[in-house]
């Protein structure tokens, strides 16, 4: 397990998980303060979206300058991660694939996020594509780091088997929201369930991303600083 020294890494992964947390509930609390949205619980009733609550008036603004840097902070995390998977596998190329895996979630993020709120066919089609490219992508690399970990010599069982629930949960809802959409049910039971199903997997987004903190600040993971 890598036991660097120096600039400590696990609050990457920490920031990845609270800054989207902290980004989508304060978008909530503002849009309804300003009745843009209905006063619910969104992971019970599926009210609103996560976009519509970040969409209009103060919380666009909010969610927007938190979601960015989150944007920028989750790339830098997946090149972290495979440096951390290089300092424990046998195989020094494991998990090359979460260098483009992680660009491209996060320019997909940066992209939805830019143009949330934006009106026009183009613009609802970059966000669309946005959330389907963010959300493929983190989770093809969730998967690839996950398989990473099951091949490490000392496998950290406790935190593999954690992993692998959120992600596990994560597909079940997926294919639970492609369902929803081939069911033909009433407009409105049909965007409250995507609604919830969306509240959902961002919380085992997070999930995941705690989990991972955790490792790499048990495995005392970190930057070294190189003196000539």
């Amino acid at each position: 397990m890598p036991r660097d020294s120096g600039l400590a890494l696990w609050w990457l992964p920490l920031a990845c998980a609270l800054l989207p947390v902290a980004a989508a509930h304060l978008a909530l609390a503002l849009s309804v303060r300003e009745g843009l949205v209905p006063d619910c619980v969104p992971y019970w009733d599926g009210c609103a979206s996560i976009s519509r609550a970040g969409r209009h008036g103060l919380a666009a603004i909010v969610f927007k300058l938190l979601m960015l840097p989150c944007a920028v902070l989750q790339a830098l995390h997946w090149v972290a991660a495979r440096h951390w998977l290089a300092l424990s596998h046998p195989d020094p190329a494991a998990g090359r694939w979460l260098l483009p895996l992680g660009l491209v979630a996060g320019v997909a993020l940066a992209v939805y996020v830019a143009f949330l709120g934006s009106d026009g066919e183009i613009y609802r089609w970059m966000r669309r594509y946005g959330t389907i490219g963010y959300f493929a992508a983190t989770y093809l690399a969730q998967l690839l780091y996950l398989r990473g970990l099951a091949q490490l010599p000392q496998r950290p069982h406790g935190v593999y088997r954690a992993m692998a629930v959120v992600c596990a949960a994560m597909l079940a809802l997926g294919l639970a929201s492609t369902g929803i959409s081939a069911v033909a049910i009433s407009g409105d039971d049909k965007d409250r369930l995507e609604n919830l199903v969306e509240w959902h997997i961002g919380l085992l987004l997070t999930a995941w991303f705690l989990v991972q903190a955790w490792l790499w600040r048990r495995s005392r993971f970190g930057l070294v600083a190189v003196r000539d």
